[in-house]
């Protein structure tokens, strides 16, 4: 390491900071901090110590977070970046020491990823440390759920686990304004139709989820989430849900962006999309990804007339539809040209039939 010091000494700072930056930042930093005053300074940059992410995937397939790195990062790095460091991004197997290491004045986003129910359960719970320290501080979440055996309750029914470790996040972290909830289990979709009402963080502006069902998305949308300007959903339907009557008229005027991606076939377009769609007046950017099985084909003079002409300040529409319909529904089936013309008022667009 010695002989590689003196090479990079020989090069001035703008080259050392192009090959730093091909590496990964906590590379750099168990690399060279310490060694120099020179490359010190180089590696506090906060290029290298604004973003850090400590998840063994996220480098080469053998890399390891060993006992030896992990504790050099606990007791000598992470004090020294502490107050530079803005986001971290962290496994759950090593989270309680990375955020018991030192303490972080400017840490306002946190990434916890492959994480536990029981970790989620034990560690931020009310009045555990952890929650006292960061409640007020953290202002955007990235959750990744660890897959996990599915369990039954006493009725044979699945238990939502996840929906217990979602309501515990927006409402035990005080200031949170953006969070991105994802799970890697099929089964462990979101569902809000049985929960308890809840008071959410009235500050949460930006929410990314994956949901079981399209009433999962109105009950979210029934007022609890009120200052909301984004919102990402993805439906991922499985098995039998049930449907119970969900209020699906009152305005959201704060949206300004929605994605959905509903996978697998829906009937609702004309039922429950629609109308969920004009109750965003003030959307800038919306994005669509379904197929329909019910009613005629979604062209473009469906869309206009149905959601486009309801959002006068729509300026960014991206969209992937099928229409998936019995021949024996159809009297005259329209051509790919009769489909491409009824998009004669979409500009700057690619529509592909």
């Amino acid at each position: 390491m010695e002989h590689s010091c003196v090479q990079l000494d020989n090069l001035p700072d703008e080259i050392l900071l192009i090959i730093f930056q091909k590496l990964h930042n906590c590379d750099v930093l168990y690399s060279f901090i310490g060694l120099n005053k020179r490359l010190d300074t180089i590696v506090n940059d906060t290029i290298f110590t604004r973003n850090l992410t400590l998840i063994t995937s996220a480098h080469s397939p053998s890399y390891q977070f060993t006992d030896m790195v992990l504790d050099r990062f606990c007791r000598e790095i992470l004090p020294r970046i502490n107050d530079k460091i803005e986001r971290l991004n962290i496994e759950s197997s090593i989270m309680e020491r990375i955020l018991l290491a030192t303490n972080y004045p400017n840490l306002h986003a946190l990434g916890l990823y492959n994480f536990a129910f029981e970790t989620a359960n034990q560690l931020f719970c009310d009045g555990s440390y952890l929650i006292r320290r960061f409640q007020n501080q953290i202002s955007s979440l990235f959750i990744n759920m660890r897959p996990h055996v599915q369990l039954s309750d006493g009725w044979g029914h699945p238990q939502k686990r996840n929906i217990f470790i979602f309501i515990k996040f927006c409402t035990r972290f005080k200031n949170l304004q953006c969070l991105n909830f994802s799970s890697s289990c099929d089964y462990e979709q979101l569902t809000f139709t049985s929960i308890a009402p809840t008071e959410f963080s009235s500050n949460l502006l930006e929410l990314h989820v994956v949901i079981k069902t399209i009433i999962d998305c109105l009950c979210l949308l029934d007022g609890q989430f009120n200052q909301l300007h984004t919102l990402y959903v993805t439906i991922r339907p499985r098995g039998y849900c049930e449907c119970p009557l969900v209020r699906n008229d009152t305005k959201l005027p704060n949206l300004q962006c929605f994605s959905l991606i509903h996978e697998g076939r829906t009937s609702m377009y004309d039922e429950i999309f629609v109308p969920l769609l004009r109750r965003m007046p003030n959307l800038e950017e919306l994005s669509l990804y379904f197929v329909s099985t019910r009613g005629p084909i979604i062209d473009g003079d469906n869309l206009e007339k149905n959601i486009i002409n309801h959002m006068t300040r729509l300026n960014k529409f991206i969209f992937n539809i099928c229409s998936a319909i019995c021949l024996d529904q159809l009297v005259n089936l329209p051509s790919n040209e009769n489909i491409q013309s009824a998009f004669r008022n979409f500009q700057n667009s690619q529509i592909i039939s």
